[in-house]
């Protein structure tokens, strides 16, 4: 895999920056990209010597932002051969009836459109060199519903079926699309999810043994690693300690 390039979006922490130095042990070249600039700055610094590295800051909301980006690159880097959709977040946990329209709306922006961008300036030239690979990190609510997980949820439903739909997309090329869609996992998620609450953050993992973000690093790895003709379409992980829950049922008291 030596000599190959990925794309990461949401490089600064957790799934994104634990990916990045994975794919630096590969020998790929990298392109990170997130809104944060002093992370990305470490993350270069750190890997500087295992990898070349082009940091971007960008906000995937941004459409005008992504393709400047993408269209700028130094000529390197232009041949993208893994484009990692990764820039994603939840916000909030209160019911559809209380929540903040904003938070919604920020959701919608980063984890639907801001993957669509991105995936639709970097796509066309993995399908003229008839070669490249797609990740999409999805959830496991974007198949399993928890209360005041409304619109998240529903974006990581969205970035599912849309993995899905580009893989027909595809076909007839070399190009290939996968989703990955972890349970609970330990990063800043439950962080940004609770505005910066980091008791109420550290709460949703007490007593259990969550995923981290190295395990969804060696998944990835594990998936980019397949033989060309193997496409791991779908692939749903989750720590020991979690499972889906039973039918919810409200009773009268009476």
């Amino acid at each position: 895999m030596s000599g190959k390039t990925v794309f990461i979006t949401g490089a600064s922490a957790g799934f994104g920056a634990a990916c990045a130095r994975m794919f630096a042990t590969e020998g790929y070249r990298l392109v990170l990209t997130a809104r944060r600039v002093d992370p990305l700055l470490e993350l270069q610094k750190e890997l500087a010597t295992q990898s070349e590295v082009q940091i971007i800051p960008l906000d995937v909301r941004d459409r005008a932002a992504v393709q400047g980006a993408i269209e700028s690159l130094p000529e390197r880097f232009r041949s993208i051969d893994v484009l990692l959709n990764n820039a994603g977040l939840a916000l909030g946990l209160e019911p559809a009836h209380q929540v903040e329209l904003d938070d919604w709306d920020t959701m919608v922006d980063t984890n639907i459109k801001g993957l669509m961008y991105c995936t639709r300036f970097i796509l066309p030239g993995m399908v003229e060199r008839n070669r490249g690979h797609i990740i999409n990190i999805s959830s496991t609510a974007g198949a399993w519903p928890y209360a005041g997980g409304n619109v998240y949820g529903g974006t990581k439903a969205f970035v599912t079926q849309f993995s899905r739909n580009l893989r027909c997309d595809l076909l007839g090329t070399r190009v290939r699309v996968s989703c990955i869609q972890p349970g609970m996992a330990e990063t800043e998620f439950s962080k940004v999810r609770f505005k910066g609450n980091d008791e109420q953050a550290a709460n949703v993992y007490q007593g259990t043994e969550p995923l981290t973000a190295v395990d969804i690093a060696e998944t990835v790895r594990w998936v980019v690693s397949q033989p060309p003709h193997v496409n791991v379409n779908t692939l749903e992980l989750m720590s020991i300690d979690q499972t889906w829950g039973p039918f919810a049922i409200h009773r009268e008291q009476k």
